[in-house]
């Protein structure tokens, strides 16, 4: 029986840091461009990438151009059901931000609005045994028994409330395992990947505006592969560093304006950032000045690493700034 405690046990590694890491330097100059004088009309072109990536990974043959045409009422040369998945897909993602991404009941409203037409009970739970198969009908993954689904759909929002991961790697293991357990008839690849964005969005609105789905687009036979490895290991760990990777490369195509500037690392080949960590899971009482003087850079060099690594949720502090102590999560 599938157990969704399991499945979202998770270690994160070096590689799982690292790009966490990066990941909160390259949504700083995300922030610039959107806040620029294109940022209206980038949020704009993503929301159209989003739709076209996300229904192409399931075989959807039209083009960003008559994405726009149909989502601006216009007619276009494409099959009923393609251009209905296209309208589900735009009207679940306009009302992403209304989504409250702590309850099941808000998700299956949002299956009813990218299924519409598309299933004969949108917002429902399947009530039928389904697996994955691969274009050679082979079976690459067996979805849990239909009447299993309502309360291992149950555990994992119960997981997404309690847990302490953050938010980033949180959205990839909710993610992996709403997808294996697979509960709807149709649409779940779609769903998934709506809400990891909606867990995203909800800590970082600058999410709401990040087509990730057209990235995974690109890399889509990676996708399938390290899911499946993934579920037959029955833990996240690939999956995890896959999503973030995504997420990684989609904020550089969109928002790198460091001009290929090197980054910053300390003594011994390691970023600044890493080597801070060490030095608090180590010593958490290490002040500021204990830290300048081991790592050789100014005091307000280390408060800008500090100050990343807590808008990315990776150490918290505790206490006062004198007599308190560091937190790595």
């Amino acid at each position: 029986m599938m157990d969704v405690c399991e499945l979202t046990r998770f270690v994160p590694s070096e590689k799982t840091l690292r790009l966490v890491m990066d990941i909160a330097g390259a949504l700083e100059r995300y922030r610039i461009v959107m806040e620029g004088p294109s940022g209206v009309r980038l949020r704009k072109l993503n929301h159209i990438r989003t739709i076209r990536g996300t229904t192409a990974i399931e075989g959807n043959t039209l083009s960003e151009d008559e994405v726009t045409a149909i989502i601006a009422g216009k007619r276009v040369a494409g099959s009923k059901r393609e251009i209905d998945e296209i309208k589900g897909a735009h009207a679940a993602y306009s009302k992403i931000r209304e989504f409250n991404p702590l309850k099941s009941s808000v998700l299956l409203k949002a299956h009813a609005l990218m299924t519409k037409g598309l299933v004969e009970t949108p917002g429902k739970w399947r009530t039928c045994n389904v697996g994955v198969f691969n274009a050679c009908g082979e079976a690459m993954h067996h979805a849990p028994p239909w009447d299993h689904v309502p309360f291992l759909m149950k555990d994992l929002f119960k997981w997404l409330k309690s847990s302490k991961d953050v938010p980033l790697v949180k959205s990839c293991i909710f993610h992996f395992v709403f997808e294996t357990i697979h509960p709807f008839s149709d649409g779940n690849g779609r769903i998934g990947r709506l809400w990891q964005t909606v867990i995203l969005g909800k800590w970082n609105e600058l999410f709401y505006a990040l087509p990730i789905e057209n990235m995974v687009l690109t890399h889509q036979r990676k996708y399938y592969k390290t899911l499946n490895e993934s579920q037959k290991k029955g833990e996240p760990s690939a999956f995890v560093d896959f999503m973030l990777d995504m997420i990684l490369r989609t904020l550089k195509a969109k928002g790198d304006l460091e001009g290929g500037k090197k980054k910053v690392v300390s003594k011994g080949g390691k970023k600044t950032t890493e080597k801070l960590i060490e030095m608090m899971r180590k010593n958490p009482k290490v002040t500021l000045a204990e830290m300048v003087a081991e790592l050789g850079i100014s005091r307000s060099a280390i408060q800008k690493h500090i100050l990343r690594l807590k808008d990315a949720q990776l150490v918290r502090r505790i206490g006062p700034d004198k007599g308190g102590e560091w937190r790595v999560v």
